[in-house]
């Protein structure tokens, strides 16, 4: 419980690729029928290492995992928070980018970040996702 709120965190243990098929089975699990209840916490290449953005629906951007769970659950309508690990460097694909061990200045930018999300999390449970947006997507990159 957040806020006398109910929150279920979980980890799928799908690949990433697949995520959609843990969140479609958490969703009847738990009962939610509004994809708006759900959060999803991933990476984003397109936002600058450490920088974290609240988003309702709207595009994927070839993420493959958000593919993947707009697929099971018939809808983009869920709720994302997005958590900046930057564009890979020089000629390297954005799968070996991601799956890489971050260097020590990264690690510690990530670090923040996760905390920085969870707190985006705690926000969308305890204010709602326009605040959330409100409080995190204005903050200086």
């Amino acid at each position: 419980m957040t806020g006398g709120r109910r929150l279920a965190l979980a980890f799928p243990q799908t690949f990433y690729n697949d995520s959609g098929v843990a969140v479609a089975a958490l969703a009847r699990r738990y009962g939610i029928d509004d994809p708006s209840a759900l959060v999803v916490v991933h990476d984003e290449l397109d936002l600058p290492v450490g920088r974290v953005k609240v988003k309702l629906g709207g595009g994927l951007a070839g993420n493959n995992g958000l593919k993947s769970v707009k697929a099971h659950l018939h809808t983009d309508a869920f709720v994302r928070v997005r958590i900046g690990v930057g564009k890979p460097p020089g000629s390297m694909s954005g799968v070996d980018h991601v799956l890489r061990r971050p260097g020590r200045a990264e690690r510690t930018e990530l670090d923040v970040a996760i905390e920085e999300a969870a707190d985006a999390v705690e926000a969308i449970l305890a204010l709602g996702v326009e605040a959330a947006m409100n409080r995190h997507n204005t903050r200086p990159p």
